[in-house]
């Protein structure tokens, strides 16, 4: 078994100052965050070549999968959690047109609260819904 390191060292903000960052802004450093801990946690699961562990990330970076994945977690969340995320999820962003609207608009809001998480400090929270998240299975159509 390895053992887990932290992979960040973050600055943290109070919740105040990062609360006043655009809901766009916590998703772009959500986004990023979200896929470096599903990049950590494949490549600790398995050794293979760096194609096989892209495809592996894509399934669970994805929006479609995020979305679901995001219903796994709501009732999980905080009042402040679930402000975080709607905020993101209603931010006027433009989806792109390969994606599902109302996905793409969850996920943001997903990414959202991982960069706000990750602003304040709250890495153990943001790995505690990862670890939920990650652990979702989708159902096969």
């Amino acid at each position: 078994m390895v053992e887990k390191m932290d992979i960040l060292t973050s600055v943290t903000l109070p919740k105040e100052q990062a609360r006043n960052y655009s809901p766009l802004t916590l998703a772009f450093l959500g986004d990023g965050y979200y896929e470096l801990l599903v990049r950590q946690k494949i490549t600790l699961e398995h050794n293979m070549s760096a194609h096989k562990l892209h495809l592996a990330a894509v399934k669970k970076v994805r929006a479609s999968f995020q979305a679901k994945a995001f219903e796994k977690i709501s009732e999980l969340l905080t009042e402040e959690e679930t402000e975080i995320f709607r905020r993101g999820r209603n931010a006027n962003g433009t989806v792109p047109r390969s994606a599902n609207p109302a996905e793409y608009r969850k996920a943001t809001g997903l990414e959202a609260l991982f960069g706000w998480l990750l602003l304040i400090g709250e890495n153990k929270r943001a790995e505690e819904l990862f670890e939920v998240i990650y652990n979702f299975k989708e159902e096969k159509k």
